[in-house]
C-alpha cells in the first residue's frame, strides 16, 4: 500500500509556507501584502514537493489572505513582496479599498457572533400583553389595516457588464469575478476544464466558473 507524507491540516500547509519562504509569510509580525500572482510563484518553486498539493497551497492562501493582520497590511503597505522578500508593484487604491471593506464586513460578523441576547423580564412580557389588549379595543371601530406587503423597489443597475469571452479565459487575464451581488477585480490563476481559479486583489484564491468572469 503506498503511503503519503503530505500535510492534512490547513494550520501545518501554512507552518510549511512560514518555513519554506520566511522573507514572505509571517505569522503575526512583518506581514505585507503578497505580489499579485504569486500562486503560480510557489507552484513552480514547490513542483514534485511530497509534503504539499497545490490545492493545499491554495487554501492555505485563502486563509491567510482573509486574515484581518493581512487585511490591514494592505491598506498601510506601499508595496507588495515577492517570494524572497522583493518589493513588488504597488498596492492600488482599488485593492485598498476593497480590503478595507472586507475588514469592516469581517469585523461587524464576528461583534453580531459576539453581541449577548439581552434577557427579556416577566415585566417587559406583561407589558406587551397589556398594550396589545388596549390597543385591540381602541382600534375595533377605527380604519382597517392592510396586511398587503409593500412592494419592493425595483434594483437599480449600474451599468452594463460584459461576460468575458471564452477566448480570453486564460491564465493572466485580467477580470471581474462575481462573488455575490459584487464584481471583484482579479486575475486568472489557473484554468482547469470548467473550473477557473482566480486571485483576488487582496490576494485570496477563489474558484468559480467561467460564466461568472466579466470584462474589467
Amino acid at each position: 500500500m503506498e503511503t503519503t507524507n503530505k500535510l492534512k491540516d490547513i494550520n501545518e500547509v501554512l507552518d510549511f509556507l512560514y518555513q519554506e519562504f520566511p522573507q514572505c509569510f509571517k505569522q503575526k509580525d512583518g506581514i505585507q501584502p503578497l505580489k499579485v500572482g504569486i500562486f503560480k510563484d510557489i507552484a513552480e518553486r514547490i513542483e514534485g514537493s511530497e509534503k504539499v498539493s497545490k490545492t493545499q497551497v491554495r487554501q492555505a492562501l485563502r486563509k491567510y489572505t482573509s486574515n484581518w493582520r493581512y487585511l490591514e497590511a494592505v491598506t498601510k503597505s506601499e508595496f507588495r513582496i515577492d517570494l524572497d522578500g522583493n518589493q513588488d508593484e504597488k498596492v492600488e487604491q482599488e485593492h485598498i479599498e476593497h480590503a478595507q471593506k472586507a475588514l469592516e464586513e469581517s469585523r461587524a460578523k464576528m461583534a453580531k457572533r459576539k453581541k449577548p441576547q439581552r434577557p427579556r423580564k416577566d415585566g417587559d412580557t406583561k407589558s406587551y400583553k397589556k398594550n396589545t389588549g388596549h390597543h385591540a379595543k381602541s382600534g375595533e371601530k377605527g380604519a382597517k389595516v392592510s396586511n398587503k406587503p409593500a412592494k419592493a423597489a425595483p434594483v437599480k443597475r449600474s451599468g452594463k457588464v460584459e461576460p468575458l469571452p471564452a477566448s480570453e479565459v486564460k491564465v493572466n487575464s485580467k477580470v471581474k469575478v462575481k462573488l455575490g451581488q459584487a464584481l471583484v477585480n482579479a486575475v486568472i490563476t489557473e484554468v482547469n476544464k470548467d473550473e477557473v481559479h482566480v486571485e483576488l486583489v487582496t490576494g485570496m484564491q477563489v474558484k468559480t466558473k467561467a460564466d461568472s468572469l466579466y470584462i474589467i
